[in-house]
Parts: structure tokens; sequence; C-alpha cells
């Protein structure tokens, strides 16, 4: 069943692309705030998503590829990423001892501090983009996200 524009035509040619051009649209307005903020610091989400995984993990270092799995979204360039990270002195790398083909990350002070700084701006923003649902809407927008991807991606870095 698809939807109409009023006029006898089809706006979505089923209920699957009604639901993922919604979905698209919405990522785009509530990533405009993000991107308005994260500029402001001089980082991309991507890069903040880097950051964040490398604090939670400190003082342990990651390897680039599993950092890479963890990321929100896939980055192609992760070496280009963390370069730009690293001349900020942001994050730190080093290669293992016994693997030199093997790349360790970690977060620097400088970094946490960055993190830090953009805590509380950040809060506000998620609280622009979804703060007028409820608790209870929150959750069930959660689970129908997790269970529309559930079948694309390796869940088990997801739970």
């Amino acid at each position: 069943m698809s939807r109409s524009n009023g006029d006898g035509g089809r706006r979505f040619d089923s209920p699957e692309q009604e639901a993922f051009l919604n979905l698209w649209r919405t990522y785009d307005r509530l990533r405009a705030l993000e991107d308005d903020l994260f500029s402001g610091f001089d980082l991309t989400p991507q890069q903040y998503n880097l950051l964040r995984l490398l604090k939670a993990d400190r003082p342990e270092s990651v390897p680039t590829l599993a950092l890479a799995e963890r990321l929100v979204s896939r980055a192609p360039d992760i070496t280009r990423m963390l370069d730009k990270l690293e001349l900020r002195g942001l994050i730190g790398r080093a290669r293992k001892p016994d693997d030199r083909r093997s790349v360790l990350v970690s977060i620097t002070d400088v970094g946490v501090a960055l993190l830090t700084r953009i805590a509380a701006p950040l809060r506000a923003c998620h609280a622009r983009q979804l703060g007028h649902l409820t608790p209870a809407d929150l959750a069930t927008l959660t689970a129908l996200l997790k269970a529309a991807r559930a079948p694309h991606e390796d869940t088990a870095i997801w739970q």
C-alpha cells in the first residue's frame, strides 16, 4: 500500500520506501544541529565518535581496525582521520612491538579535555534534537532503529 499525495499520484512506492525516506530526512535535520556544534570545536561528528570510543577504553589503547569497526558510521579512510587528530595532539599512535603492522591508538589528555568541553553543549544539542519525545517514545524509537539495523550489521558491537 502506498500513500497518495492528494492529487492521485503516489508519493511512495512502498511502506519501506516511506519509512526509509523519513529516516533519511530525520537524520539530515538532526545531523545539521550536530554539525553546527562540532564545527565550533573544529571536529566532525565522526572524529568526535572516535575520541569518545577511545576515552571509554582509556587507559588502554585500541587497534586501528577494531576502532574502525566500532564507529557509528563507516570511515573508509580512518588513517587520514587519525592523522588529523594526531596533528592536533588529541590522540597518540604506537606500533605493537610484537606486530609492527598493528597500530594502537589512544586518546591524550588534550583529547579528554576537549571531550569535557564538548559534553555540556552536546547534551543541550541532544535535548534540542530529541528532548520533545517522552522517555517511552525514545525507548520505542531506539528499539525500532535497532530492529531495522540488525540484519545489516554485526550487532555484538552495539549491544
